[in-house]
């Protein structure tokens, strides 16, 4: 639980001699999506990191070429525009391939494509030449070379490297996932790049040094929750990438020296600059301000700022004087560095504010005076995101604010403003559509600040919520129940009780009811997070109702190997698949069996796994790659208790690039 801080296999019909196409190259179907070219931001890469496509067949039947007429060419008009206009002979396949680039240049949903893949040889690879974004959801799951050899007009890479539970440290420090081999094989293929997003890799300075050299019509690099690069190598991107618009670090761990530090900001060309997007809060080293403000004052195309905490309100008014076009807004500190009595009084700053009329989301506030919250009152009605994750506001700090907030549909906080400033922004925010209330202390054993009552009041008027993440220590099946109903648009909920199996605080029953009702009463759920003390019937309520379920995370739940056979049996659909500190053992593990390669992955830790159980599913599902990660890699010889277990599908195989606390199975 992190803080802010922080389809089955098918086969097509038989016929008597159709050449099918080989499971090796189903490549796209397995790893790989696509979406049209567009510039990007931190939001949009995210969406494609998270709405990956269906599992498709492992194998098709090729369309008998010729369309099934006699043997032979025959006449056909030039559609590539011959002389005059007229006709000529053209081989049949030759001339439908090309409209079928051409007509594929439209398909962009990457369901869609991935599906047109499947059809026959001749779409296989009209699709692989025409896909402009790859979309990879495990960095091991094909191999660099494998991928190039494949897609050759690429524009877009999409890659993801470390499970989601290293956002929760589980993941040891050294375990992989470095982009080096990934950027090896892109430079040679595809110097026409223009994009790369990557998420949870491994980035070293060297890396970021190849790519500013290898694509010379470079134009956007996000980073997430990324680590292993410094100021140096985001000083290259700077220097070197002419064309680039989108710089955007989000989460990342920047590893710097105060003796190594690099003033990366002012290497970006002199020139006006096509920059759109600057995102560099996690970034917690100092910088040249002199150097940033000079840039934003060059960049006119700038529409997304956010910038760390070493920017004072002072600093951020000439920011804001310099790129009045910014529609997203990162504020730093938020509070002033002048001596007291000679800061900046809130009515100069709140001037600024509303000299800045485009700003429709604000984030940052990582070190803030409440003094200064009444200043961003003159953008509050137009925003529509809103990011307090950093700010540890009471309710009395943040009802003046939300009260102004009535287009808001995004909202992060933290948990510090408690159910009554929860009940503020249910009466204000009624076009709602994520909510994420994060906790300032995540312990097991805090007190916590908010509970079933914030929960019930969000429910009640936020009733067009689509997606809820919820920190807290107490909660009720009533709760629950009332916002599925209440809320029946819901597709995440991810409920976050972080003590070990608390039933519902005031009945004291299992919390099964309450999650219950949330997939049979939510129809659009894909994504789900439990946890509480919940029995085997939460998970026969799962399994029966919630086929849409992609994203299944459990925490300090269940009672017996019957509830993942629930889990297997029932969601049809499932994709990813974290356990945590839950009782499941080499029996539930082993119910998966018929339905790990319709899974990108399944995550296990401080289960009661044995390796003989992981041994079991390594010999009999001989595609798939089963890791034994070890907690401590000074562990020496072959633990019978499994730590960790990350199970993932792969075209690649088991990878080269294990530490010695993996075990490859």
């Amino acid at each position: 639980m992190s803080t802010p801080h922080s389809s089955s296999t098918t086969s097509a019909p038989h016929r008597a001699s159709p050449p099918q196409i080989p499971q090796s190259l189903t490549l796209a179907a397995l790893t790989a999506s696509s979406a049209s070219p567009s510039s990007s931001s931190a939001s949009g890469m995210r969406d494609a990191a998270e709405d990956d496509s269906d599992s498709p067949p492992s194998q098709m039947s090729e369309d008998d070429p010729g369309g099934g007429g006699g043997g032979g060419d025959r006449w056909e008009p030039d559609l590539r525009g011959g002389n005059g206009g007229g006709g000529r002979w053209a081989p049949p396949d030759q001339v439908l391939e090309n409209v079928l680039e051409s007509v594929l240049e439209f398909l962009t949903a990457a369901r869609d494509r991935n599906a047109a893949s499947l059809v026959c040889r001749s779409w296989y690879r009209a699709e692989a030449q025409t896909r402009r974004e790859l979309f990879i959801g495990n960095c091991y799951a094909v191999s660099p070379r494998r991928a190039a050899e494949r897609f050759g007009g690429l524009r877009s890479v999409v890659l993801k490297g470390k499970p989601r539970f290293a956002d929760f440290s589980l993941v040891p420090y050294g375990w992989g996932a470095y982009v080096s081999p990934w950027v090896a094989a892109l430079g040679p293929a595809y110097p026409r790049l223009e994009r790369i997003c990557l998420k949870r890799m491994t980035v070293s300075d060297d890396d970021l040094a190849l790519v500013a050299k290898s694509f010379p019509f470079f134009r956007e690099l996000s980073l997430v929750c990324c680590d292993g690069f410094s100021t140096v190598g985001l000083a290259v991107v700077a220097e070197r990438c002419r064309h680039l618009r989108v710089l955007d670090l989000i989460e990342d761990y920047v590893e710097d020296e105060d003796d190594e530090l690099v003033d990366w900001i002012s290497k970006f060309p002199e020139s006006n600059t096509s920059l759109e997007s600057l995102v560099f809060d996690c970034v917690s080293v100092p910088f040249n301000f002199d150097a940033l403000e000079a840039l934003v004052a060059r960049s006119p195309a700038l529409r997304r700022l956010r910038v760390n905490h070493h920017v004072s309100v002072e600093q951020l008014r000439r920011l804001m004087a310099r790129a009045p076009q910014l529609t997203h807004f990162g504020t730093g500190a938020f509070r002033s560095e002048a001596a007291p009595g000679g800061g900046l009084s809130v009515t100069e700053l709140a001037t600024s504010f509303a000299a800045s009329r485009s700003i429709i989301c604000l984030s940052g506030f990582r070190d803030v005076n409440p003094e200064y919250l009444p200043a961003i009152y003159p953008v509050c009605a137009k925003l529509t995101s809103l990011n307090f994750s950093f700010a540890s506001l009471t309710a009395e700090e943040l009802k003046p604010v939300i009260r102004n907030c009535i287009n808001l549909r995004t909202f992060w906080v933290l948990d510090t403003v408690g159910d009554e400033g929860l009940r503020a922004v249910a009466d204000t925010c009624s076009d709602l559509r994520e909510l994420r209330v994060f906790p300032l202390d995540a312990s097991e054993d805090s007190e916590g600040s908010v509970s079933d009552v914030g929960l019930l009041a969000i429910s009640e008027g936020c009733r067009k919520l689509e997606s809820i993440l919820y920190f807290c220590q107490r909660m009720t099946n009533a709760a629950v129940i009332a916002m599925s109903k209440n809320c029946p648009d819901l597709v995440v909920f991810r409920l976050c009780i972080m003590g070990r199996h608390r039933p519902d605080w005031i009945t004291r029953d299992p919390m099964d009811d309450g999650f219950g009702a949330i997939v049979m009463n939510c129809k659009k759920l894909t994504r789900l997070s439990v946890s509480g003390l919940l029995t085997d019937k939460a998970f026969a309520y799962i399994g029966k109702y919630g086929k849409l379920i992609k994203t299944l995370s459990v925490a300090f739940a269940g009672n017996s190997d019957m509830s993942l056979q629930y889990i297997f049996e029932g969601c049809t659909k499932l994709q990813k698949l974290e356990v945590r500190d839950s009782p499941f053992s080499d029996k539930g593990l082993l119910s998966g069996l018929n339905y790990f390669y319709n899974m990108r992955f399944l995550w296990m830790n401080s289960c009661r796994l044995t390796m003989r159980g992981c041994k079991d599913v390594a010999q009999q599902m001989q595609n798939l790659v089963v890791e034994v990660i070890k907690d401590h890699s000074d562990d020496e010889g072959e633990a019978e208790i499994v730590d960790k277990l990350y199970l993932y599908r792969s075209l690649a195989g088991p990878r080269n690039d294990a530490p010695p606390f993996v075990t490859l199975l």
